[in-house]
């Protein structure tokens, strides 16, 4: 999910009314955010410097073994965008309705440390927010503009989160419509996504951008080539055949 930084500096104040999901991730506002009671009790909140090296350990370790975000590696290199870890990854404290996000102003993506606790968690994050990445590096995005943010986000569900069973989770399957339940989910999460970041707009308007773009950004496959089933091969397949695309 994209996140609006401002302009100078990731400490500066962004106006409240041009939120862009900044508003969610504290520390891109110079804020050092507390955990609630309830957080530190259920969750082990509060152990930053612990959360901060756990998740930096899992990005390296998904950068060195999955195949996932290894193409996106290459894909954003091939295209001139190479990452540095330093500088293009950040761990930090999110709100908890997040898991990560995407920062277009820094081109920089973030893995929220106080949720994203397993190396699963984190490669779902870093792929998601990579190929938001790739979009802006490859195309003219403009996250402010609420098509150019649907098909995004589109993409992004529909190459990495959309399994079967998560579209049961969330309602939008059952074993009688197996065939649309993969585009149903795709719809759902990317909904949900515009309606985190564009607080100004309603579910009708998410809704009706969404289906307004749907078809020409879910058969957007680039650069994974192919949408990513759960307990399969997909992820070394689609790493194995990178080169189709050009990519190292």
């Amino acid at each position: 999910m994209p996140v609006q930084a401002a302009e100078t500096s990731a400490a500066t104040p962004v106006d409240k009314e041009d939120k862009w999901g900044y508003d969610l991730y504290p520390e891109r506002r110079g804020e050092a955010p507390k955990p609630k009671w309830w957080q530190v009790a259920l969750f082990g909140a509060g152990q930053n410097n612990v959360e901060k090296t756990n998740c930096e350990r899992n990005v390296y370790n998904c950068f060195q073994n999955s195949p996932l975000v290894r193409l996106m590696y290459s894909a954003l290199k091939a295209s001139g965008c190479e990452i540095d870890l330093r500088r293009h990854i950040a761990c930090e404290i999110c709100d908890v309705k997040v898991s990560g996000g995407y920062d277009p102003m820094l081109n920089q993506v973030v893995v929220c440390q106080n949720i994203a606790r397993s190396t699963g968690m984190v490669q779902g994050i870093l792929v998601h927010e990579m190929i938001h990445m790739f979009d802006a590096c490859r195309h003219d995005l403009d996250f402010k503009n609420v098509e150019h943010l649907a098909c995004t986000e589109i993409r992004a569900a529909n190459l990495t989160h959309c399994s079967f069973l998560s579209a049961m989770a969330q309602g939008d399957a059952s074993f009688f419509n197996v065939k649309q339940q993969h585009a149903q989910c795709v719809k759902t999460k990317a909904i949900a996504s515009v309606l985190a970041v564009r607080q100004d707009i309603s579910k009708e308007e998410a809704r009706a951008v969404v289906d307004k773009v749907f078809v020409k950004c879910y058969n957007d496959l680039e650069p994974i080539g192919r949408r990513v089933r759960r307990n399969s091969t997909d992820m070394i397949r689609a790493y194995q055949e990178r080169g189709n695309y050009g990519y190292e």
